[in-house]
């Protein structure tokens, strides 16, 4: 059996690497050599698995052996958020960087108009909210201690002992390494790498006992499906609204619980690191839980009857005599349980002394006015932070023995999440809502805050507050105030009934405030900042320096930031500025530079009102100011805004006016062509079925007579065939379907074919002028369809050319990957009304001389297009003149 002696030690040599670690990795990052790997996102990843507490190690076991599959819903909610939600992230964390936030109370006050009033009460929600988490860290790590105490007869356990140790240690690491540095923007390299190294620890601890009931204990897979069909957890049915309420939950508290945000945000080395998080802590999750499930079936099955389902994860090694396993076991519990309570007292500390502790120590001391070189603030807001962790760890002390640590650790984790979740509404609303309000946030958190505690946590704590009679009736006997029915709504889960009424009477409460209220200058400034952060990588403006004094201001921020910090602070601005003197100019730039550098120290609120003070002393003037900018930017933007919906709706307006031309004139031509097609057919038709008659209805006809009207029906008959077979060939090319046939060729040719076939029989001579040598050129092309453009264009310059000594000139140029093959007459030309309509279907230019049915010059188009070049009519050449061009070499795609 493991004695308690030498878990103990094993404890402590643990908790010993883990100061090692941490102090190794300050030591790094302090002398300016920290590795690349303490900056990577595998680290980052791995300090996002805070989020897996003792809860999850140890509770999410008897959270299944209690509801079945509903445990499913802890990891549910943040990975929807880490999958679907990365953008949400992202915003959060650049706001974070830009606005130098060092809180989630931080945050909104900073969103709010730099309210401190806000930040007080998120501050106080967070508190109450996360110490009954505190609690069940101590209380798991207590009942783990327990389990080996009980295996050990020589020793004896004091609990109550145990828990106060517990805390003490967990209260001096967390001093040690979360207040070292007075920025609490800056990385704590230190706290990150030891929680990195514990997400290792216990994830291994957790798949070990995995694995080991798995094969060791079952005997497979197989096997181990079949004990979970026969154990209770194979009957649970699925709650919807359970289900719905707590995956909410899950995915609220991951954005909004203060240790989530420490590390999420501030620790945030590179926003980019979320974008490996986004698929590598989803896996982490699904890793950590895959086991979940087999270990409480087997431990259903093999243990005692009334054993807690949530020590499954040490009791099932103990009783199989794995103590090696068993120890491995405590440690992943261990270390789920400290990571947790070290991060979020380090962050409940720096919101406590930032936006409680210090306002109060300035307000009280005047510490604006007798600025002095004493460092006195820097050790007063160090030891606030460090007395909140001690207190902060006192608190979780005492409700853990007023709770007694009897309830389900499931349950206390649900109790935290679903108070934690009011901060949600504000959180949301202000990074996407401009018109959100400081009032609107100040009425929903309120709200939500006191119906939490009504409905949920003063009826669940130390065994409920409320008496049997008050849950039962009401306060007072009102039914419908019923802390767990109300309004008079009855058979929901607790959980849902808290998160419907709280979450619903949150929302309608900021919004509605929010709508009725006005928000300040700052609020507005503050909002557009937030809303459109990647628009803007500036804080925003507002400062007049001009009464202010440097000397001041230097002052006040060595006791702050401390002498050295300051003065290297201060010289660096001195630089940027370029000036003369010993100190920079208290510029509009400079002095928010300055805020958001305290603010990283003592809040955004204390840090505006100290920067306040001495630049002014009166708000009203920079108020206005502030006003009178905002109220121009949003004049501005609504201009703007009202011109490009004016431009938009113009260019809209054009392009409808341009669509309806164009099918008015696909109207007409369909039109036309019909009628075109209808005449083309009809007068051939015509007259073969004239000339027909008579020779049918005329015996006596002459032998001339009968070859004469013959010869008219077989001419005609021949127009009609070669009109059908241009409409068709036409419309295959238009479809797209017909089939080339590439081959090379040169093009001289390619020319003296088409030559030799336009005119073969012509009745007039055509002088043909060329240059040989040009027209050695070599392409890659359907040789046949391209000497059907020759050929048409030939026969028309032979028919149409009305010079006495006509002539055709062929000029070939090559010009990069394409050729250029020029054919002019020297005839008139074509008249100008007729140079946008050549190409069109049946458009002939002389009617009188036209033997076809003006389908040429339109094949020859399509024919080009399909060859992947082009044939255009050059109309500041005197005759007809075209232009053939087509690539040297036909691609594949422009086949298709």
């Amino acid at each position: 059996m493991t004695s308690l002696n030498l878990l103990a030690t094993v404890s402590l040599g643990y908790v010993a690497i883990l100061f090692m670690v941490a102090f190794w990795a300050d030591r790094q990052a302090l002398r300016g050599r920290s590795a690349r790997f303490m900056r990577s996102p595998l680290i980052y990843t791995l300090s996002l698995s805070i989020y897996c507490t003792a809860w999850t190690f140890y509770g999410a076991v008897g959270y299944a052996a209690r509801s079945g599959m509903e445990y499913v819903t802890i990891y549910l909610g943040p990975t929807l958020v880490m999958i679907g939600w990365w953008w949400g992230l992202r915003k959060l964390v650049r706001v974070g960087r830009s606005q130098r936030i060092s809180s989630i109370a931080d945050l909104l006050s900073a969103r709010y108009g730099k309210s401190n009033v806000l930040a007080i009460g998120v501050t106080l929600l967070a508190v109450v909210g996360v110490t009954p988490y505190i609690a069940l860290q101590l209380q798991s790590i207590t009942l783990s201690v327990a389990i080996f105490a009980e295996a050990d007869p020589t020793r004896s356990h004091n609990e109550s002992g145990t828990v106060f140790w517990i805390a003490m240690g967990l209260a001096c690491f967390a001093i040690l390494f979360g207040t070292r540095n007075l920025n609490a923007n800056e990385r704590h390299h230190g706290v990150v790498m030891a929680v990195a190294l514990e997400a290792v620890v216990k994830l291994i601890a957790l798949v070990a006992v995995g694995v080991f009931v798995v094969w060791g204990l079952a005997g497979g897979i197989e096997e181990t499906l079949a004990r979970i069909d026969r154990s209770p957890i194979g009957h649970w049915q699925v709650d919807g609204g359970r289900w719905t309420a707590i995956t909410f939950l899950a995915a609220a508290a991951f954005v909004c619980l203060p240790r989530m945000f420490q590390v999420m945000v501030v620790e945030n080395e590179d926003e980019r690191h979320l974008r490996t998080a986004a698929w590598a802590f989803p896996t982490y999750l699904l890793l950590i839980s895959i086991f979940v499930v087999p270990i409480a079936a087997l431990g259903l099955e093999l243990l005692p009857q009334g054993s807690n389902p949530d020590l499954f994860v040490l009791t099932l090694p103990l009783s199989q005599g794995q103590n090696g396993l068993a120890m491995l076991s405590f440690l992943g519990g261990f270390s789920s349980a400290t990571s947790m309570v070290i991060v979020a007292a380090m962050s409940l500390s720096t919101m406590v002394s930032n936006h409680i502790v210090m306002p109060i120590w300035l307000r009280s001391t005047g510490a604006f006015k007798g600025a002095s070189v004493s460092g006195d603030v820097r050790s007063v807001v160090l030891f606030a932070r460090r007395f909140s962790i001690a207190a902060i760890m006192g608190l979780g002390y005492a409700y853990y023995q007023i709770s007694g640590g009897g309830a389900a650790l499931a349950a206390i984790g649900l109790i935290s999440f679903s108070g934690i979740a009011q901060i949600l509404p504000a959180l949301v609303g202000g990074l996407f809502w401009r018109g959100a309000t400081r009032a609107g946030a100040l009425a929903g958190l309120t709200i939500g805050f006191a119906v939490w505690g009504y409905t949920l946590l003063l009826p669940e704590v130390a065994g409920g507050v409320f008496s049997a009679s008050t849950l039962a009736n009401g306060p007072f006997g009102l039914g419908w105030l019923r802390p767990q029915a109300l309004f008079g709504i009855e058979g929901f889960d607790p959980i849902v009934h808290c998160v419907l009424w709280s979450m619903s009477l949150n929302v309608a409460a900021f919004a509605l405030v929010s709508v009725m209220s006005f928000p300040s200058p700052m609020e507005r400034l503050q909002g557009a900042q937030f809303v459109h952060v990647f628009d803007h990588s500036a804080g925003p403006g507002g400062w007049t320096g001009s009464v202010a004094q440097s000397e001041d201001l230097m002052i006040m921020s060595q006791r702050i930031l401390g002498p050295e910090e300051a003065q290297n602070f201060f010289q660096a601005a001195l630089r940027r500025q370029g000036g003369p003197g010993p100190l920079p100019e208290p510029t509009p730039s400079f002095l928010e530079q300055l805020e958001r550098e305290l603010s990283a120290s003592i809040g955004a609120a204390a840090a505006h009102a100290m920067i306040g003070q001495i630049v002014s002393g009166a708000a009203v003037s920079v108020e206005d100011l502030l006003a009178v900018a905002d109220e121009s930017a949003q004049l501005l933007e609504y201009s703007s805004r009202l011109e490009a919906q004016s431009k938009e709706l113009s260019r809209t307006a054009l392009q409808l006016r341009d669509t309806n031309q164009k099918l008015t004139q696909l109207s007409e031509q369909k039109d036309a062509f019909l009628s075109q097609v209808s005449h083309e057919l009809r007068t051939p038709m015509t007259s073969v079925r004239a000339f027909s008659e008579i020779l049918r209805d005329e015996p006596g006809l002459t032998a001339a007579e009968q070859h004469k009207y013959a010869s008219i029906i077989h001419d005609e008959a021949l127009r009609l065939t070669r009109l059908l077979n241009d409409l068709l060939d036409l419309s295959v090319l238009e479809s797209g379907a017909v089939s080339l046939n590439v081959s090379t060729r040169r093009l001289g040719d390619v020319l003296d074919h088409a030559l030799s076939s336009a005119l073969a029989g012509a009745d007039g001579p055509l002088q043909i002028i060329r240059d040989r040598d040009r027209e050695a050129v070599a392409v890659e092309t359907d040789v046949d369809r391209l000497s059907q453009v020759f050929i048409n264009l030939i026969a028309n310059a032979q028919k149409y050319c009305t010079a006495t000594d006509p002539e055709l000139r062929i000029h070939v140029r090559s010009s990069g990957d394409r050729v250029e093959v020029d054919l002019a007459d020297n005839g008139a030309g074509i008249p100008v009304d007729f140079h946008e309509m050549i190409f069109e279907k049946f458009s002939r230019v002389t009617p009188e001389r036209a033997g076809g049915a003006g389908l040429g010059l339109a094949i020859c188009k399509e024919i080009m297009r399909k060859l992947g070049g082009d044939i255009s009519f050059l109309s500041e050449r005197e005759g007809a003149a075209f232009r053939v061009t087509l690539p040297i070499r036909l691609k594949i795609e422009e086949i298709r």
